[in-house]
């Protein structure tokens, strides 16, 4: 068997190699993309790259990138020319559910400014629909969180209810960077991930959604033969 670490890392740094000098650039969350940061600094450090600020997704991000020698700012409206971030499921149209991690309005609100996204992620993570795997996680205010919770749950998704839980890994609910809870709602086959995006976003107490649909350009999944390269 493959190593699968090995091969993730080898996706970061294919996608790594797209960074130039003097970009901005959106440093994703989670343990591929923690591979990618790492190549960014270590091409930094070794004179490959100048003038490169990072915008990062997560304090674990922020953390990292500082300690691997970037230099990091705040996301502000100026467009960032690369982002680069893992995903818990990619469909055949790269469209994404991501925030597994937890950090998925952070990411979405750095890579939706971002010229070109690039996802990168072990083949695992590869599906034929959204939902197939993976729960989709949503974002969720504190205040009121059970009544968010029921109106989440009396959802119509083609016929049937949103299921899932709220994500409590401990004796607490998980809460975000955000001071948030999330909400990991199990998908019916046959849902319309953009048709309930929209029913999402239009419900109180919603925050955002792991649904990133049309967003990303390139992806570099890491499987047993190696890093497969996927265009949308």
């Amino acid at each position: 068997m493959p190593d699968l670490e090995a091969l993730k890392k080898e996706a970061a740094v294919r996608a790594a190699a797209l960074v130039e000098s003097s970009m901005r650039v959106g440093l994703g969350t989670g343990s591929t993309a923690r591979y990618a940061i790492e190549e960014i600094g270590r091409r930094v450090r070794a004179g490959e790259l100048t003038g490169i600020v990072g915008v990062a997704t997560s304090q674990a991000s922020d953390a990292l990138a500082r300690e691997v020698g970037l230099a990091v700012e705040p996301l502000d409206p100026r467009p960032l020319d690369l982002a680069i971030d893992g995903a818990d499921e990619i469909d055949p149209q790269l469209n994404l559910i991501k925030g597994l991690g937890g950090a998925l309005l952070r990411e979405k609100l750095t890579e939706v400014q971002a010229k070109r996204f690039i996802v990168i992620a072990d083949h695992t993570k590869l599906v034929t629909r959204l939902g197939e795997k993976a729960p989709l996680p949503i974002e969720i205010a504190r205040f009121g969180f059970l009544s968010t919770i029921e109106r989440l749950r009396k959802l119509d998704v083609g016929g049937l209810g949103l299921g899932g839980r709220l994500r409590q890994p401990g004796a607490q609910p998980y809460l975000t960077d955000n001071g948030n809870y999330i909400f990991d709602a199990q998908l019916p086959e046959g849902t319309d991930p953009a048709a309930l995006e929209r029913q999402l976003k239009g419900l109180l107490g919603v925050i955002e959604t792991g649904f990133f649909l049309g967003m990303a350009e390139r992806a570099f999944v890491a499987g047993e033969d190696g890093v497969l390269e996927l265009e949308r």
